[in-house]
């Protein structure tokens, strides 16, 4: 009589276990996925990544975990093993990162440009030019507030770039007219508008900003300043936990017609802050 009784009890649990008897596999094989995708601050700042994230998701049924951080972060976070996809704005970094082979593939989604944003007291007397190593120049021979962001980003990248095709060390200028912040675009720009002093900004983040005080363009248009947006796919290899194959498709997504009429159709105060670029040569 003991065992008729517990009979029934353990064909049940092992019909639970096996997932013979209903829901509980098939509820955890149609659970929605989720990936890691470690982005510069810029496409998140500007609102892109909300506004077409969601979309993705509509389509696919995986969603989307942003870590919004400075391109030479984002890229120390996927090297660790903490995201399943790249999407940056620093060639010269996503080189290093494809040739240490962390990386499998790397396309271009769309591109914008930085300018170079200042007070309208302009000091240096830049506003208006179309030179920014000249400009940067300027500023350090003006001694004018100027605000880096110092965290290894994209923006931060190029910065340095122009200062030292400038032939100019800004770190001389440390303390004084040189503020590092160590700190995103959102944060250089709150900073450059209370000082206020001069920053670089990518154009996306710049149309977004609402606190501009002061602030205005200064200096845009050099053909140093384009701005290009880099998927990267993680090679299976050195990161054998990522999330690949739901990757693969948030991937193929931001460069198929869906995805870039989506990025394209992104416009801030009128203005459209992307222009898609899927296929464009590197």
């Amino acid at each position: 009589m003991r065992h008729t009784l517990l009979r029934p009890t353990w064909l049940a649990l092992a019909l639970l276990l096996t997932g013979v008897g209903g829901a509980p596999f098939a509820a955890a094989e149609d659970a929605p996925k989720t990936i890691v995708l470690a982005s510069t601050t810029s496409v998140d700042n500007s609102g892109l990544l909300g506004a077409i994230l969601p979309v993705f998701t509509g389509e696919t049924g995986i969603r989307v975990r942003v870590l919004a951080l400075g391109t030479g972060q984002a890229l120390d976070t996927a090297r660790r093993g903490d995201a399943d996809l790249v999407l940056v704005h620093d060639p010269e970094a996503e080189q290093s990162f494809m040739d240490e082979e962390n990386g499998v593939t790397r396309r271009q989604i769309a591109w914008n440009d930085f300018i170079l944003v200042g007070p309208d007291s302009d000091l240096a007397h830049v506003k208006g030019g179309h030179d920014a190593v000249a400009a940067l120049a300027a500023i350090a021979k003006a001694h004018a507030p100027f605000v880096s962001r110092g965290d290894r980003s994209g923006t931060n990248a190029l910065e340095l770039r122009l200062w030292k095709a400038a032939e100019i060390d800004p770190k001389s200028g440390a303390g004084s007219w040189y503020r590092d912040i160590g700190g995103g675009m959102g944060q250089a720009l709150n900073a450059a508008a209370a000082m206020p002093a001069y920053t670089l900004s990518d154009r996306g983040t710049w149309l977004s900003f609402r606190n501009k005080g002061s602030l205005g363009i200064v200096t845009e248009g050099d053909a140093r300043l384009i701005n290009r947006y880099d998927v990267i796919e993680l090679n299976s290899a050195k990161h054998p936990d990522a999330k690949l194959m739901e990757a693969h498709r948030l991937a193929d997504w931001l460069v198929s017609p869906e995805g870039q009429a989506a990025i394209g159709h992104f416009p801030v105060n009128g203005e459209t802050l992307f222009t898609p670029s899927a296929g464009n040569p590197k």
